[in-house]
């Protein structure tokens, strides 16, 4: 039976991700559905507001049959690096599809601007030409592509969704990119109605104010009380405060580093921070990513070695789920690991770490989940 790849960070899960769901199940009734999800940290730099299990528990009861996670160290870059964990991950699980949302709607596009990326030497030329005139890597890559295929790839979902498709190119793997039009604007701050974009709902939570709409039944008790990165303010600010070399930390380089010890004295709070060391060369979603490790004391060295050593780490599963994983667990060229217990090589050393950090606000309870738990199990028809 062939397998089809979803992958999302459910942050939180709304109903345009159930609609993702139903529209793969709709494409392949019968083949297993895969999803690789984002666990404490996502690819903004943001913490996820549902903890690894919740989206686990949701994922299996609307039709996921086996989640795994990525791992922090793909989960919180840049997009380039998220799909290319998340690829490795999907591909070794043998997996025949992947099936994204995007705004442009249409794979031709991505196929097209992927093989650009990939062959096309003044591509690369302009790429380099607008980063030395100081624009940001994703609308250098958007100008650049536009001047070359006459392509304009300008949404973050659009952004990533060619990362997914030239990852694929790139390593010859076997798999066969599908995309299917979005149902809301990815970036909208505001509400739109039932189909509403992550932002605009996390922007609510944050005030908040009502979000019953916009997202599935199951998932409303578990917002109750969202945990974001602002909530550690304090704490990332001791920490730039007291750090003499900042740029050791993933993503901070030195032309930023004296920006950021010198702007988090006058800021009160984590927005006003981000206000005041913003460029058009260092973007928001950027700032965040320096924000996360540094509070999570993630550094080039440790970003270097982990990355050689992805694995794929399971987080539930239903009967068809476990039946696939079943049949290939022999041909596995990643370790496979359920929970720390048989994690010989110590692979999950940054999620614990980040784990313990976040426990200092969301409680002991968050670290003794993030080690005891083991992958859930759903029967297929409960």
């Amino acid at each position: 039976m062939k397998s089809v790849g979803i992958i999302c960070e459910y942050n939180p899960f709304h109903n345009g991700h159930l609609y993702h769901i139903q529209k793969v199940r709709e494409l392949f009734p019968k083949e297993t559905l895969i999803l690789v999800v984002s666990g404490n940290v996502t690819q903004r730099g943001e913490l996820s507001i549902l903890s690894k299990w919740e989206k686990t528990e949701i994922a299996l009861h609307y039709g996921i049959d086996l989640v795994v996670e990525l791992p922090y160290v793909f989960a919180s870059q840049s997009a380039d690096i998220f799909a290319k964990g998340a690829l490795q991950i999907l591909n070794d699980l043998q997996v025949s599809y992947l099936v994204f949302g995007s705004e442009i709607g249409l794979i031709e596009p991505f196929l097209t601007c992927a093989k650009t990326q990939l062959s096309s030497s003044h591509y690369q030329e302009k790429l380099e030409e607008y980063l030395k005139s100081g624009l940001n890597y994703p609308s250098s890559l958007s100008k650049a592509l536009k001047e070359e295929s006459g392509i304009e790839i300008l949404h973050p979902n659009d952004l990533l969704g060619l990362s997914y498709v030239r990852e694929i190119l790139q390593n010859h793997y076997s798999i066969t990119p599908i995309t299917y039009p979005r149902t809301n604007d990815y970036h909208s701050p505001s509400l739109t109605g039932k189909m509403s974009s992550a932002t605009s709902i996390r922007n609510q939570l944050k005030q908040k104010k009502s979000i019953s709409d916009t997202v599935p039944e199951m998932v409303l008790p578990m917002l109750t009380h969202p945990i974001f990165l602002s909530d550690f303010f304090p704490y990332l600010r001791y920490k730039i405060l007291s750090e003499e070399n900042l740029s050791k930390y993933e993503t901070v380089d030195e032309r930023v580093a004296n920006r950021l010890k010198e702007k988090i004295i006058t800021s009160s709070s984590l927005e006003e921070f981000l206000e005041n060391v913003k460029t058009k060369y260092y973007t928001y979603n950027r700032l965040m990513r320096m924000c996360s490790h540094i509070l999570f004391s993630f550094t080039k060295k440790e970003n270097d070695f982990y990355q050689k050593r992805n694995y794929i780490r399971v987080l539930g599963f239903n009967e068809q789920g476990k039946k696939t994983l079943n049949s290939i667990k022999k041909e596995l060229t990643l370790p496979l690991l359920t929970n720390y217990s048989n994690d010989k090589e110590n692979l999950l050393f940054l999620e614990l770490r980040c784990a313990k950090i976040l426990s200092i606000v969301k409680g002991k309870e968050f670290l003794q989940t993030e080690i005891q738990n083991s992958p859930i199990q759903r029967k297929k028809d409960s």
